[in-house]
């Protein structure tokens, strides 16, 4: 219900009083009306300046920003790495090994759901209860997502900015994060970083030759059977490292699409990759997956995940790691040597956290390693 309508809900009937403010009745409805409108009505931070988000939306950038919401777990991750004293808190609490790579505080930090997606959790109540400076969404730029940052800065007040999380864009998007919390200089160095991995990893792939493209399928769940499609971002970095999607053009509605078992085998990928350590373990004895080119020849790959995704699951600005993985595995012979020392200097740059001999073992666990093959 809008505030005009609150109020008119709460008017009393004509005759029931007489516009008359020394009379009693006069008095109480107005000191009434003054505590709806108090616990009803947004104050809005002092308006320092507005910045364009990736929707070209006009986000009011409040004076001082202390605390963000983040809309969805891709937007949490990327304001974890850019800014995480900033953090209202994650979309789902972090599981136990998650944890264990997360520094403190951030680890304890609560669950706020979230306000994208299928399993949107958290609803408008809730994030005027956390009372955040912003709201932040990174990813897609679907039509349904940039409705819903308008819908939910009308109704709230908050500026909510939504930011282009394809993975050519994340040196930009750091910048324009920098602006929106007033710290454009404290990012600089990180968007710098980002254009870094970028660039040489471009400069390397570039000496790949064409005619040795690997044909990748890429196996979501514990069946392997749904998989990314068309431009999809969950696969957008298979398109980085010079890679052919085998199921580029399934047909689907969304970015996913669940296809056969004899798809995958008529389409006889070179590698299989996927995040689900449950899956990698099928594959190996699988009557039927077994049968397939890239598992004889070992090249079956599990994707780290530990705090984050690197490939997927979900698809933010910790891809950045994940490119390099990706080269890694698709072509050790140029990438594999310098992948942990890679690993190490994002984790201490975007992650917060000097990653131990033991931490670097089980973050690049089993698996995951060039020609690791059947290792778990």
């Amino acid at each position: 219900m809008s505030m005009p309508d609150k109020i008119k809900a709460f008017m009393i009937p004509s005759g029931g009083y007489t516009g008359r403010t020394g009379s009693l009745g006069g008095k109480m409805f107005l000191k009434a009306l003054l505590a709806l409108t108090l616990s009803t009505t947004i104050i809005a931070p002092l308006h320092a300046a507005d910045v364009t988000d990736s929707a070209g939306r006009t986000v009011p950038v409040p004076a001082t920003v202390t605390k963000v919401f983040p809309a969805g777990p891709p937007a949490s991750i990327f304001l974890y790495m850019l800014a995480p004293d900033l953090m209202a808190g994650w979309p789902r609490l972090p599981r136990e090994d998650e944890r264990a790579l997360i520094p403190a505080p951030y680890d304890a930090l609560p669950e706020v759901g979230r306000l994208t997606g299928r399993g949107g959790s958290a609803n408008l109540e809730t994030v005027l209860a956390i009372k955040p400076d912003l709201i932040l969404d990174y990813g897609s730029m679907k039509p349904t997502y940039i409705s819903l940052a308008g819908r939910v800065q009308e109704q709230t007040g908050i500026p909510y900015a939504i930011i282009d999380g394809t993975f050519e864009n994340i040196p930009a998007a750091i910048r324009t994060v920098g602006k929106l919390i007033g710290r454009t200089n404290e990012l600089e160095p990180k968007a710098r970083e980002a254009e870094r991995i970028m660039e040489k990893l471009a400069a390397a792939k570039a000496q790949v030759p064409l005619n040795k493209a690997p044909r990748v399928y890429y196996g979501r769940g514990a069946d392997g059977l749904q998989t990314g499609v068309g431009n999809a971002i969950n696969i957008e970095l298979l398109k980085y490292a010079g890679a052919v999607n085998v199921a580029e053009e399934t047909a689907s509605s969304g970015n996913l699409a669940s296809v056969s078992m004899e798809q995958v085998l008529k389409w006889q990928p070179d590698v299989i990759l996927t995040t689900d350590p449950n899956f990698y373990d099928l594959v190996w004895d699988h009557p039927v997956w077994s049968t397939l080119k890239a598992v004889n020849q070992g090249k079956v790959y599990l994707s780290p995940t530990i705090p984050f995704g690197w490939f997927d699951r979900p698809p933010s600005a910790n891809r950045l790691i994940g490119l390099h993985w990706l080269l890694a595995v698709l072509y050790p012979d140029t990438f594999g040597d310098d992948l942990e020392n890679e690993t190490r200097r994002f984790y201490k740059t975007f992650y917060h956290l000097d990653l131990t001999d033991r931490q670097l073992k089980t973050v690049l666990g089993p698996g995951t390693r060039p020609g690791s093959g059947k290792s778990r």
